[in-house]
């Protein structure tokens, strides 16, 4: 039986050209970064569908284009005949995008991300195979019920977790979760453009006034990147305090690479104090995807702890 495959194309690196001065540019089109790999599907009974969906770096995402991606990829499904889903997209900010689509996912089809670390006119561009592999994932039996996934470099990482580990390897991605994270109930798909969750750092001896200014701007929500386990100083542990006394909802997540967010210290700002207070630690996602997970509880009224 025919296999398939709907491809989006996005941008992102695996649609850039360098030009003379060496800087990237997403030019590529869908159709024309898909077709040499669809080409080497020919005598199999894969067939793949591109849809151009838009061809931005990555980085000038907003919750506006994730939404179009989320919707994109509901529609593909609701065709009996899809298969599986591939969304290419830029690798700096695909695993917010892929946990949004893993959140609202309630389909058993798999939906696969891939992106690539070179840019198409290079000599050991990295976007072909790495699109190779996301057809073949997407078409495999075995990938179906598991949710949304990444692959890169050969690797198949759950979205759940997932993090840009390095800024120039092929191996761009790794995971901070489990092998099989459990997911969430799925949830329909609801609109992400005009929450806003802000991220704030923490650092040795930082103030409130990032948390102060992220809230008189309208701030709904708010992931402090603490350090350690989730620990913050005394000065920003006054301003999350005043932020829940307010009603906005805080996740503590962490600065650190590996690990879980757990309360353990006391002390003003520590985790065991801001979890007293409200706070809920983001278990083993890190900032951007802990963003991601808070504005989609905002957006549709869940509760952020039945999402983490």
């Amino acid at each position: 039986m025919t296999k398939k495959i709907v491809v989006f194309t996005t941008g992102g690196t695996i649609a850039c050209t360098a030009g003379p001065d060496g800087a990237l540019i997403p030019t590529v089109s869908g159709e024309d970064l898909v077709r040499p790999v669809a080409e080497r599907f020919a005598d199999s009974s894969i067939v793949c569908e591109v849809r151009e969906l838009t061809r931005l770096d990555s980085s000038s995402m907003t919750f506006a284009d994730v939404d179009e991606i989320v919707a994109a990829v509901q529609e593909a499904l609701d065709d009996p005949e899809t298969t599986g889903v591939v969304v290419t997209h830029g690798t700096d900010s695909m695993e917010e995008t892929a946990i949004a689509v893993d959140t609202f996912h309630s389909d058993s089809r798999p939906v696969v991300f891939t992106g690539a670390q070179k840019p198409s006119n290079h000599p050991e561009a990295d976007g072909p195979e790495n699109l190779f592999d996301a057809i073949v994932i997407a078409a495999d039996d075995s990938a179906r019920d598991i949710g949304c996934l990444i692959v890169f470099n050969h690797a198949v990482i759950p979205a759940r977790g997932a993090v840009k580990w390095h800024t120039s390897d092929n191996l761009a991605f790794a995971t901070n979760g489990p092998e099989e994270p459990t997911r969430p109930d799925p949830i329909l798909p609801h609109p992400l453009a005009g929450i806003q969750v802000d991220i704030i750092p923490a650092y040795a001896g930082a103030p409130r006034t990032l948390i102060d200014a992220a809230v008189a701007a309208g701030s709904q929500g708010l992931v402090i990147e603490a350090m350690g386990a989730g620990n913050v100083g005394r000065e920003m542990a006054q301003g999350v305090a005043d932020a829940l006394d307010q009603g906005i909802p805080v996740i503590i997540t962490t600065r650190v690479p590996r690990g879980e967010v757990h309360g353990s210290y006391g002390g003003a700002g520590g985790g065991a104090t801001l979890a007293a207070k409200g706070a809920l630690g983001s278990t083993y996602f890190r900032a951007a995807q802990a963003r991601v997970l808070l504005a989609i509880a905002l957006a549709t009224g869940h509760h952020p702890a039945t999402l983490f």
